[in-house]
């Protein structure tokens, strides 16, 4: 039988509290001198040294929550800017800052059998969740934030579905596809914006998984951002252009402002449910031990290679 499940979550998101405020009004500044820029990307690089990696987006909502910018269109752009500079100028490290919107796709060769083992063996997992009873999965709304948090759903084993706002029918029919096959319950963990698309994207994938696997076990919970957390955010105004906006509430939240730590830290805390850090550690051991079998058995095949060209 499905089980009910729209619900907030008793999850708080960690560590600072910031309270909610509107944004404000593009201010014509006079320009920063030398002197405050330096300070600035001094800020900056604080920021994103101490919670990287993450979006362009999230280095902004920290940035106006400790005062560095006005929360506006201008205070973005001069957050952004600076970025770009201390990229080139070798301040800021590339890989700190995460941009999933953009992606290559490139062919995986080798030199050599024995290259192909070696990357093998170095990336080998082992299957965490076979002899667990639940199956779980994290739905994220943003592409952009998908490499914010992709080092814990990966770290857990855990599949991570980028719906990019409201999810595409064929994207939700090969999700129903594999869940329905299921004989577990199967956990759908969602985080999106808190304004009126955003919670009707999450409530639109939940009711289309229902209808496309009727007779699955689907526990559907959204874990971000929900009204419970707002006040610890930094809020906008919601947009009242937006059809879904009647009756929804003035203040709304986007994910980004989560910082990126507490993001992840709501993601393993709600992972471990199912999945215990304990268990996590014992699966760990055994799979660096078979990682070090499938290295063994490389180097006996490559010996045994060798010894048979000399006799040929």
């Amino acid at each position: 039988m499905t089980k009910t499940s729209y619900k907030a979550s008793p999850i708080k998101t960690a560590a600072k509290v910031y309270k909610a405020s509107p944004i404000k009004k593009p201010l014509r500044a006079a320009r920063s001198t030398k002197a405050e820029m330096i300070q600035f990307r001094s800020d900056l690089l604080d920021i994103v040294s101490e919670m990287q990696p993450m979006t362009v987006r999230q280095v902004f909502y920290q940035a106006t929550v400790r005062g560095f910018v006005d929360k506006s269109e201008a205070g973005y752009n001069k957050v952004q800017i600076n970025l770009v500079h201390m990229r080139r100028s070798g301040e800021l490290p590339y890989e700190w800052l995460a941009d999933n919107t953009r992606w290559v796709r490139r062919p995986t060769t080798y030199d050599s059998v024995q290259a192909a083992i070696d990357d093998t063996a170095r990336f080998y997992r082992k299957a965490l969740w076979r002899d667990i009873d639940s199956y779980v999965e994290v739905w994220l709304e943003k592409d952009a934030l998908s490499g914010v948090v992709y080092p814990i759903t990966s770290t857990y084993d855990v599949p991570l579905h980028v719906a990019r706002g409201y999810a595409s029918l064929s994207f939700l029919h090969g999700a129903a596809e594999y869940i329905k096959d299921l004989s577990i319950p199967a956990y759908i963990y969602h985080l999106g914006d808190f304004d009126p698309s955003g919670v009707n994207a999450g409530e639109k994938i939940e009711q289309t998984l229902r209808e496309m696997a009727p007779d699955a076990d689907i526990i559907f919970e959204r874990i971000a951002v929900n009204e419970d957390q707002i006040s610890d955010l930094p809020s906008r105004p919601t947009k009242m252009s937006d059809s879904r906006s009647k009756g929804f509430g003035d203040i709304s939240v986007e994910l980004d402002a989560i910082a990126p730590q507490d993001l992840r830290d709501l993601i393993e805390t709600t992972i471990q449910r199912h999945l215990p850090i304990e268990q996590l550690e014992i699966l760990q051991v055994a799979e660096a031990s078979e990682r070090t079998m499938i290295r063994g058995l490389a180097a006996m095949a490559t010996q045994q290679t060798g010894e048979e060209s000399q006799y040929n």
